[in-house]
């Protein structure tokens, strides 16, 4: 249970403002809410089996110790990710194919290399376990993207998100520093070794922050 409740939470966290959820609003503007859920749902399954099997096979060929820190490490990663955004990647959304596959194959696609994905890898290695993690992530994800595609198909356009996203960046930072500092050895963690990492960290998410973003207009379904 714990395996599966991390796995959700986390999940939901790294969902909100990325673009794969930016992506189930586009598609809520094109399709029946149904229809994108489904596409959702059935992508989000195979492509999260296919990371949990990664992430709990890696424990056969890479001590643990190694993934817990590099699995602490990423968490680190996608709260700096979090901060930065995602866009789309382009203009409007074309909407004359079959709606189920359109969507299926749109969001297995964006998640391939997607933080969210990374995460299911990192959760998978971390506990160790393939059924609670591929049904905890895949819970958060149909949470997450649930919430842009009720907000594709009520408002047609993206909703700011900034607070979420900030919250949600946060949490993970903070989740990442606290594993780091259980799984590394403690005569790494010296004074000046934190401090400095403190520093550069402190750093990334300024210059990180200040980066302009582009928001990409998203077409209204057409009634």
């Amino acid at each position: 249970m714990t395996a599966y409740l991390t796995s959700l939470f986390f999940v939901v966290l790294a969902e909100m403002g990325d673009k794969t959820q930016l992506l189930a609003v586009a598609f809520a503007t094109c399709y029946r809410w149904q229809t994108v859920m489904g596409g959702v749902l059935a992508a989000t399954l195979v492509n999260h089996l296919f990371a949990v099997f990664i992430g709990s096979y890696l424990t056969h060929w890479i001590p643990m110790e190694y993934i817990q820190i590099a699995a602490a490490a990423s968490f680190i990663g996608f709260g700096l990710w979090t901060i930065r955004g995602d866009d789309l990647g382009g203009g409007e959304m074309e909407c004359s194919y079959n709606p189920f596959w359109t969507v299926f194959a749109g969001f297995f696609m964006a998640e391939m290399g997607d933080k969210t994905q990374l995460a299911t890898v990192a959760l998978a290695a971390q506990f160790n376990t393939i059924i609670p993690v591929w049904l905890g992530t895949t819970t958060g994800m149909i949470i997450a993207d649930g919430v842009g595609i009720l907000a594709g198909a009520t408002l047609g356009r993206k909703i700011p998100a900034k607070v979420v996203k900030w919250l949600a960046a946060t949490v993970f930072i903070i989740f990442g520093l606290g594993s780091l500092y259980i799984s590394l050895p403690q005569q790494v963690l010296t004074l000046p070794v934190i401090a400095g990492g403190l520093v550069l960290l402190g750093w990334l998410i300024y210059k990180i922050s200040r980066r302009e973003k582009i928001e990409f207009p998203l077409r209204r379904r057409t009634l």
